[in-house]
């Protein structure tokens, strides 16, 4: 798998995206957003999902903590700021502390949060990357990851190639369950760099829209070589 970041791009878009008041974060994010989704061999037409944190002035001039995240259905080949719905995150943060949260009532309570009340909804993963501390937050189906994580062993697989570096999380169905095992996972091991989703695909992330990606490429191509 080719890692296809250059500087001059992602400063391109930078500038590009400051146009529409779009902050750097969020301009990088979309920048790596196109990279994955660009990659069939990553990512088909409306699946994957990626995410930033960052901060956000509200109404009353006041810095809010806010996670920006792929759109349910948007391309992540060619979305723009409009494909990436923001929402204040400590609200999310506090279902941590719910023991159930059927769809419905998530998806009410995402929408509920949003800081534009036009955006579309957020992805049905956007717990899942609001748990996670990390700035950034990349999610693939990769093709090569498809075809080990749905062997029937493939957990030996998984942590015979790749030890303690990523965690290894069993299949649930997308949603609040699933963000919650996922968070339970990573705070075993906060070393990790990323999380295998087996029968589903792998996250990575990183402190930078740069690292969170390069993970992505590291790992995707050792499943490829394996």
């Amino acid at each position: 798998m080719k890692n296809l970041w250059k500087k001059n791009e992602s400063l391109s878009y930078i500038k590009y995206y400051k146009k529409f008041n779009v902050s750097k974060d969020l301009a990088l994010r979309i920048y790596t957003t196109h990279l994955l989704g660009g990659e069939k061999k990553l990512v088909l037409h409306g699946g994957g999902n990626t995410s930033v944190k960052t901060n956000y002035k509200n109404i009353f001039g006041e810095e809010d903590k806010i996670i920006y995240v792929k759109g349910s259905g948007w391309d992540m080949s060619n979305l723009t700021h409009k494909g990436m719905p923001g929402l204040n995150i400590n609200p999310l943060l506090k279902t941590l502390s719910l023991n159930k949260l059927n769809d419905d009532n998530m998806v009410n309570y995402l929408r509920s949060n949003l800081i534009d009340s036009n955006a579309p909804n957020p992805s049905v993963e956007t717990l899942l990357h609001a748990y996670l501390p990390h700035k950034y937050v990349d999610h693939t189906h990769s093709n090569a990851f498809l075809s080990l994580v749905n062997l029937s062993n493939s957990k030996e697989i998984c942590k015979k190639i790749f030890k303690s570096r990523l965690g290894i999380v069993p299949y649930i169905m997308p949603g609040f369950d699933l963000a919650k095992l996922c968070n339970k996972i990573y705070q075993s091991n906060k070393n990790v760099e990323g999380l295998i989703l087996l029968n589903h695909g792998i996250f990575t992330f990183g402190k930078s829209a740069k690292e969170s990606y390069d993970r992505m490429i590291k790992y995707v191509s050792i499943v490829e070589d394996f």
